[in-house]
């Protein structure tokens, strides 16, 4: 499993692509494609049967993944920012830095 600059939970911009300029929180990753999904980006339209979640059925919206070479992480400040890692004075554990400010994303 290779590690991403991305986690789930992190806010992203989308760099490229038809919904440049986006911003949302990465709800899932899938790490052997490299693709994430992202709050209220690349949204696509399903048709659906009736079922027991939508008794109706209908067209449902829902966010698709995303190449993860799309998306840039935010930092604190909300500034779009590459990602670098680094060890932990204090505790010795490996965290995430904005190249941008050098604080430490959570």
């Amino acid at each position: 499993m290779a590690k991403l600059h991305i986690k789930k939970g992190d806010t992203v911009l989308v760099i490229s692509g038809n919904d440049k300029g986006k911003q949302g929180r990465v709800l899932d990753i899938d790490t052997e494609k490299k693709r994430a999904i992202v709050e209220g980006v690349n949204m696509v339209k399903k048709h659906t049967r009736p079922n027991a979640d939508n008794p109706k059925g209908g067209i449902i919206e829902s966010e698709a993944a995303v190449h993860i070479s799309n998306l840039k992480v935010m930092d604190a400040k909300g500034n779009a920012t590459r990602v670098g890692r680094k060890k932990d004075d204090k505790t010795g554990k490996t965290v995430r830095y904005s190249k941008k400010s050098g604080e430490v994303i959570k």
